[in-house]
């Protein structure tokens, strides 16, 4: 098996539109036993349309007219608005949908979303086109470590695997050539700090 062929594919795995909802999963899935299923269930439809299908209505609306060409390869200047549109959307879910009061460890796994979100948005006005891929997937391995040691659950081995998928996920973009090592470094960076700092509010 060549494995080049298939790293493009762990680009769109791990799309950082998707990044929420795995969170979210993982979440629920080691705190159902605190939840009423149908608060799991609403709470699960609502990161979906915030998270997901909206950023994706909005992806093909702004593909239409013209205004960005690629799902995974975005040039800096098509990186802008989406990136301010997602800012926003975690606002939103984070006014209306995920309580700090009810599902703190969640509401942070957020909020650090938000700052990730906010430092990258940052960095393409400064002209920098940072890995939002990484930032995506390291900060998803960030929460599911800080969530394995918060609940003391042996996940060593999904850790381990978010590990590996974190080097195919960059492998991946250096293959597509759509990032260069710092760029990778530097999503690296604020994907995880954020996540760590924030981990000390709910530990």
């Amino acid at each position: 098996m060549d494995l080049k062929k298939i790293l493009p594919v762990f680009s769109y795995i791990f799309h950082p539109i998707f990044i929420s909802v795995y969170g979210a999963l993982f979440y629920f899935l080691i705190t159902q036993n605190f939840f009423y299923p149908n608060q799991i269930y609403v709470m699960l439809v609502q990161i979906t349309i915030i998270t997901l299908l909206l950023p994706l209505s909005i992806y093909f609306l702004f593909r239409s007219l013209g205004l960005v060409t690629s799902f995974t390869e975005a040039p800096i200047k098509e990186r802008r608005m989406p990136i301010a549109i997602q800012a926003v959307l975690l606002l939103v879910l984070l006014r209306f949908s995920v309580s700090k009061e009810i599902t703190v460890e969640l509401y942070y796994f957020f909020i650090g979303a938000l700052i990730s979100a906010v430092l990258s948005l940052t960095s393409v006005l400064l002209n920098f086109k940072c890995s939002l891929h990484m930032i995506g997937i390291t900060a998803l391995t960030a929460f599911i470590y800080g969530l394995s040691v918060y609940y003391k659950l042996p996940f060593v081995s999904l850790f381990a695997f978010c590990i590996v998928c974190m080097g195919l996920v960059a492998s991946s973009r250096l293959y597509m050539k759509a990032h260069t090592y710092t760029e990778l470094v530097v999503g690296l960076l604020i994907g995880l700090l954020p996540q760590l700092f924030l981990y000390r509010f709910w530990l």
